[in-house]
Order: structure tokens, then sequence, then C-alpha cells
């Protein structure tokens, strides 16, 4: 495993060993969409002694690793096949239900909490938005990147159609990912880190607590694709 150093990004930390990710999202770091950053520029941003994170990271990477959790090494059709089956997956048995949510809580405890309006909004565009994304990744992306793999394995050239189709896909979904990013940081920044006001009803607290579920998923789903998917299809 290659020796963490200041110019080392968060993303390539995460995408050498996932576990990493929790003491990342403790400290309130960014690793999917803000995974290119040096970890040097990180810990001055957050105000954290790069020492002691760097040897926080170290301790865990000295434990043994299981395949089950060392995305890096997967075949990229199981990997494609995980993202949809697993984060696609969630998405589309939750997004509709937290967008209702957000908009019940919205009518209701808009008047005193106006920022809960402005998240129903956020959070109804990034539904609207996830729609097509995912359909782009599962009926565009993800089958070229299965036949441009199984061209290469076989020791071929994959199609030029292949090659184009995931390039342009490539430069969308990650100006996408960008997007959905800073969305959900708003809404996160909204929230006030997702505190539940003295007065919420149970609605609310479930809503805040779906909304964080929904980041936390969304973490791991796109450094899945940033960090590891993305990166190998390019090189297709």
């Amino acid at each position: 495993m290659k020796e963490i150093t200041p110019e080392s990004t968060v993303g390539d930390i995460v995408s050498a060993d996932y576990r990493t990710a929790e003491i990342f999202e403790k400290h309130g770091i960014d690793f999917c969409c803000g995974g290119k950053v040096p970890l040097a520029d990180v810990c001055l941003e957050k105000g954290l002694n790069i020492a002691v994170l760097t040897n926080e990271i170290e301790s865990l990477r000295h434990e043994p690793v299981g395949r089950s959790q060392n995305y890096s090494v997967w075949e990229l059709p199981f990997l494609a096949d995980y993202i949809v089956n697993t984060h696609h997956g969630y998405l589309k048995e939750n997004d509709e239900q937290i967008a209702s949510y957000a908009q019940k809580i919205a009518g209701v405890h808009g008047s005193r909490h106006p920022e809960v309006i402005q998240i129903a909004a956020i959070f109804q565009k990034i539904a609207h938005d996830m729609v097509g994304h995912l359909q782009e990744e599962e009926e565009v992306l993800f089958p070229a990147i299965k036949r441009a793999d199984a061209a290469r394995a076989a020791g071929n050239v994959p199609e030029a159609n292949d090659r184009e189709t995931i390039r342009n896909s490539l430069i969308r979904l990650l100006r996408e990912h960008e997007e959905i990013g800073e969305a959900v940081h708003a809404i996160r920044h909204l929230s006030k880190e997702y505190a539940i006001p003295a007065d919420a009803c149970n609605t609310f607290m479930i809503t805040y607590q779906k909304l964080k579920e929904f980041e936390d998923n969304l973490h791991k789903h796109v450094h899945l694709e940033n960090n590891i998917l993305f990166l190998k299809a390019a090189q297709l």
C-alpha cells in the first residue's frame, strides 16, 4: 500500500482502503466530490494536524482488510453491477419518499423554519435529476464499459463507439456529480448539520435522518464511481 504523504489525495487514500472513509467522515472531510484535494490542503482548511490525522489513518490501514471492502481490486463489470444493485437501488427506493417528507415538513413547519422550504426545493431537484443520471449510467455508460472491458480481456481494442460513449458520458456524469454534491452540501448547511429543532414533529425528525442517510449513501456511491470505476473506465 502506498505511503501517505501531504500530497496524497483524499480520494486516493479512500480508494486504497475504503475503511478510511469513516475517519474522513468523522472530521467532516468530503472524500467523494472533493476527493481530488491533497491531504495537506484539507488539513489546512479544517484546522487539523496533518501528522495526527496521518497516524490515525495509518493505524487503521495496518489492520487486515477483507476483499469485500477492497473495491479497487474488483473487476469493472462486478463493480458496476454492485453500484446498480446497492446504490441505484437505494435511490430508487428512497428518493420519492424523502422528497415527499421534505415537502410535508416545509408545508407544516416552513413558517417557523424557513430553511426547510429551501431544503425541500433542493432535494426535489436532486430527485428529479437523479432519474436521468441513473438511466444514463445503467443504459449507456455501464453497458459500454462492460463491452470495452470484455474486448480488452480478449486482447482486442474496444470499439470506437464504446470508447466515444465512455468519454462523453464520463464528462457529463462527473459534472452532474459535482452539482449533486454541492446541492447536498447546501442541505447540510441549511439544516445546521441535520440538527433537530426542539419543536420538531416525528416527520421532521425522520426527514432529517433520511437526508443524513441519503448523504452518507451518496458519498460512498460517488466515491466508487469518481475515484475507482470512472478512473478505470477512462483507461479503456
